[in-house]
């Protein structure tokens, strides 16, 4: 890994996936409708990593990916599809076929689990799969006796979750310092907390700014550099989700997606070309050709200054 300085926890996207993405791991890969950290799972199969716990609370398009890759065994997730176009076609294959576990939360489960997780808690409570099937099917739903009286003075059972501690948590933002002070903006989703539950942390990000734009808005920071084990810059690294001022959705892409997948021998073919056949993210990229790009440019929409004020 690099280490230009003391704090500087820059490195490769193949140097981070090849220390904290071990065979056999659990590996959160967070980021809720835009900031996905697709460059990341496209390592992870060039890298041909096998045996991995997907846990994602919406699993997607690189879960769809991952999966077809032959590197996940088991998923923990909520909502899984093709968001907006379709099914995935090689998760729906391995499910009905036996050949992957599949742990099914709802979206406040998955985050109770993290919740629990980075705060080292046991359970989580929530009253969500009250009248639901879901825990029929998930026996790592529980009931427990609340220590305290309910409402009415009688005694009261509450559903929880256990605790999600991921090896290693990979998310996608906008920016960071090279200490990995890490800033979000537009959804945030549950990037903070599945990098605190996690053992070791892995951010991508569009670009590396100075320690000064960072300072410059404090407010931004979601993830401070206490909880960063490694820094990866990656421009367009969640296409073909979007992120938020810099590219738009490809939505393209995602309806072509399930005719890709649906079709075990296309879904093949693509992988090798545009994952095994590329060697690193900026090959994907610049294969997709910049008039791709250039139909995802956003315009700006700049947000306000603050004054933070200082000492006179």
């Amino acid at each position: 890994m690099s280490q230009v300085g003391k704090s500087d926890k820059t490195t490769s996207m193949r140097d981070a996936i090849a220390e904290f993405v071990t065979d056999g791991a659990t590996v959160s890969l967070e980021g809720f409708t835009h900031l996905i950290p697709t460059a990341a799972g496209h390592e992870i199969i060039r890298q041909g990593r096998r045996d991995l716990t997907i846990a994602r609370m919406t699993a997607d398009v690189v879960t769809d990916q991952l999966i077809a890759g032959d590197c996940v065994s088991r998923l923990i997730s909520s909502f899984v599809g093709n968001s907006t176009a379709g099914s995935l076609g090689e998760l729906r294959r391995r499910v009905e076929a036996g050949a992957l576990a599949f742990e099914e939360y709802s979206h406040y489960g998955m985050i109770c689990r993290y919740l629990a997780g980075a705060q080292r808690l046991p359970f989580y409570p929530l009253r969500s799969y009250a009248g639901s099937d879901v825990p029929g099917i998930n026996p790592g739903i529980r009931k427990v006796t609340s220590p305290y009286p309910a409402p009415d003075g009688g005694e009261e059972q509450i559903y929880v979750v256990p605790p999600l501690n991921p090896d290693v948590t990979i998310v996608q933002a906008q920016r960071a310092d090279r200490s990995g002070n890490t800033q979000v903006w537009g959804l945030t989703g549950i990037q903070a907390e599945a990098v605190y539950a996690a053992r070791k942390a892995i951010v991508v990000v569009e670009e590396v700014v100075a320690d000064e734009v960072v300072r410059s808005d404090p407010n931004r920071t979601v993830i401070p550099a206490h909880a960063v084990d490694a820094v990866v810059e990656c421009p367009r690294g969640a296409h073909p989700a979007f992120v938020q001022g810099y590219y738009d959705r490809d939505g393209e892409f995602y309806r072509e997606w399930s005719r890709i997948s649906g079709d075990p021998d296309r879904l093949r073919t693509w992988l090798d070309e545009w994952v095994l056949g590329t060697a690193d993210h900026s090959e994907y990229v610049a294969k997709l050709g910049e008039q791709r790009w250039s139909d995802l440019a956003v315009g700006e929409a700049w947000s306000e200054p603050v004054n933070y004020g200082r000492r006179l």
